[in-house]
Parts: C-alpha cells; structure tokens; sequence
C-alpha cells in the first residue's frame, strides 16, 4: 500500500502492483520493440527477392559492403522479436491482475481477444507481409492465459520445460545444418522465378504468400515454444518487480547478462554470417533483449514521465498495432514491384545506404503518424477497431447468459 503522500518513485510502484495508470516504460518499451522489428524486416523489403531472398542471402553485395550489411543486421537480429514477445508477456500479466481485482474469472473472455489478434495477423499476413508474428502470438497468449490460471509452480515448469524443448530443437537444428554444410552442400539457391515481389501485382504476391502459407509460418512454429517461455518470462519479471524500485537487482542482472555476456558473442557470431545466424536471432537475441528491458526499467524508476525522446517512443508503443501494419506496408509500396518498386533499382553493394534511407524514412513516418493521431484520439486506428470489435463480441456474448465485463 503507497503512503499516504507518495513519492513519484512509490507512485510507480504502486502503478506496476496495480496496473492502475499506464506506467511510461511499457510504452517506450513496446515503441522500441515495434521500430526495431523493422529495423529486422527493412532488409526483406530491401531484398529483390523478399523474403526468399533474405533467407537465402541472395546478392550479397561485395567488399566492405557485405561485413557492413552483417554488422547493421546483427544489431537488431531477433532483439526486438525478443523484446516484443516479452512485452506481450508483460500485457497478459497487467490484463491478468486487472481481472483478479475486478472479480472477474480468467481467462475469460481473453480468447475472445486472441482471436481477434489472430485475425489481425491473418490480415497481416494475406495483405502486408508473410513473416507476421500476430498469428503465433495469438496462439501463444492463448496457451499462456491459461498457464497463468495456474499455481506460481506450474508456471515455473511450463517455462523451463518449453524453454528446454527450444534449447533442444535450436540445437539439433544448427548441428544438422553445420554436419550438412561439412558434407559439402553445394546447392545454390534460387530466386523465385517469376519474382512476384519486384514482377508481380499487389494481388499476386497475396497469392503468392497463400500458395506458400506452410514454408512462411514454420518460424511461428519453430518458436512457439521458445514463445511460451517468453512470455512466462515477461509475466514473471512484472510480478518480482523489474519496474520498481526494489527491482535494482533485477536490473542490473538483466543488463549484465544481456549486454555484457550475450550481445558480445551474438555480435561475433552473427559477423561470421551463415547458418549461424539461427543460434544468434533465436539463442542469443532474446536475452539481449532483457537487457533492453533491464535498462529502459533503470531509467523509468528514475524519472516520473520520459522526456522528448521518450515520449515519441511511447506514441508509437500506444498505438503498437497500427504501427506494427503500417509500417510494413510503406516499406512495401516503396520497395515492391506493386508499389514504387525502389529495390529492383538498387544494385547489391548500394543495398545499405538504400536500405538505411527506407528505415529512416519509415521509421519518421511512424514517429510523426503516431504523434499526429493520438492529439486527437485515445487509441491507434487498428487499435480502436479491435476494441469496437472486442466489446461489440462480449456484449454478444453476454446476452448469451454471461455478464458481459468489459475494460
């Protein structure tokens, strides 16, 4: 319970136990993650042959160029998936303790709200782009809703268990490839042929991501376990207090594990390209992230409101679906064939520079979107129909003979 005249830092404290008022670093942390991602997905846009090609390192440029494309990649490869997934986590527990307080059931009606997620990655995915992580992050927070039902034990054991089975399948995985690559695999890759993202129409590459639905959604199902303990993860480190006060220690194991063991050696392998690029994005990466985390946390429990900076960050993190779609569909109407088709113009070893323009552009654009739409409304476009679309659902469904419960 905060005394009766509380200090700004009590003021947060109280905030994260109850979930009362918005704590600043949430939304500068989902900010963050939300540009970040793209600062990942940029280079597919920037590829001629898209995500196939970004797969499969097709025209790697030469020269400096190539260990400066592996360097700028590398800094945000599977970070701010990392730090996104943790942060959704991080909304279930808020979503969580508010049901407790109110007297509500939980999950209740929360599978209403993963299916609207769902649907929104769909959308995603058909119209936007086909590495969306909304679909697997409804079924993740489906799962986790109902593990965080469960005992403080039980959640412990689903997030060592999970987080063992993708230790388990990350290894098997990058010793195959590196036994086969041995064994002299001297397959070389294709582009897709016709290239639907620098030849084909809005229309067609929808039905190209349809035709190939399987091959795109194997990551979301790789890391679905890998997702599970991330989310437990963010849960947990709510709940022991990472963005109060007391949580210092917390903090500052976070950082020291993430910047001082994991993105040293997820910088040094990551430069030497390859394969190896799996161990990094879903290995190392994540636990650079909770030092994004532990850091951000630092300085929010030192501040009562984030400053200019903060600020354009936590509009975006306010409105982090809307941004999330947006962004990727600017990114492809300037540099797919339906769109402006920047990238088929742009040869190899000018890919950098062009793609660091593409994410400076884009990335202004949300800043300044953002900024523009919440002075004059609550919630981001997207966000504002999913919650017309949630309450219209629940009301429904009260009707039905359940009191409808609606926050």
């Amino acid at each position: 319970m905060a005394e009766p005249n509380p200090t700004p830092a009590q003021s947060r404290a109280v905030a994260a136990r109850t979930g009362s008022t918005r704590l600043p670093a949430l939304d500068v942390l989902r900010g963050i993650a939300i540009l970040g991602t793209l600062g990942t997905n940029i280079w597919i846009f920037t590829n001629s042959a898209g995500l196939v090609g970004y797969v499969a390192r097709l025209d790697e440029p030469s020269g400096i160029w190539v260990w400066t494309e592996r360097f700028l990649q590398q800094l945000a490869q599977g970070k701010f998936l990392g730090l996104l997934t943790i942060m959704f986590g991080i909304g279930l527990a808020i979503q969580r303790g508010s049901a407790t307080r109110g007297g509500r059931a939980w999950p209740g009606r929360y599978p209403i709200r993963a299916g609207l997620l769902f649907l929104d990655g769909l959308f995603n995915f058909l119209f936007v782009a086909e590495f969306d992580v909304l679909m697997g992050y409804a079924v993740t927070g489906l799962v986790v809703a109902f593990v965080l039902a469960t005992s403080e034990r039980a959640q412990r054991r689903w997030l060592y268990i999970t987080a063992a089975i993708h230790t388990a399948m990350l290894t098997v995985i990058v010793v195959g490839i590196t036994l086969a690559a041995a064994q002299g695999d001297s397959s070389t890759p294709q582009p897709p042929d016709p290239n639907p993202y620098t030849d084909g129409s809005f229309w067609e590459l929808v039905v190209f991501r349809v035709e190939h639905a399987l091959a795109f959604r194997l990551e979301p199902i790789f890391i679905f376990p890998m997702s599970i303990a991330l989310f437990l993860l963010g849960a947990r480190l709510f709940r022991a207090g990472v963005f109060e006060p007391e949580g210092a220690r917390i903090r500052k194991r976070l950082m020291i594990i993430g910047f001082a063991i994991a993105a040293p050696l997820d910088l040094a392998i990551g430069m030497l390209g390859g394969d190896l690029i799996l161990l990094t994005r879903y290995g190392l990466a994540p636990f650079v992230a909770l030092g994004i985390l532990g850091l951000v946390a630092q300085v929010y429990t030192r501040r009562t409101a984030p400053g200019f900076v903060g600020r354009r960050f936590a509009e975006v993190g306010r409105m982090a679906l809307s941004c999330y779609i947006l962004q990727n569909l600017i990114a492809g109407f300037l540099c797919y064939g339906w769109g402006l088709g920047l990238t088929q113009l742009v040869s190899p070893d000018s890919r950098v520079p062009f793609t660091l323009a593409v994410y400076l552009i884009v990335a202004a654009v949300m800043l300044v979107f953002a900024h523009a739409w919440l002075r004059r409304f609550e919630r981001g476009p997207v966000e504002w129909l999913w919650n017309a679309t949630y309450r219209a659902l629940a009301e429904r469904g009260s009707r039905t003979g359940q009191p409808a419960q609606v926050r």
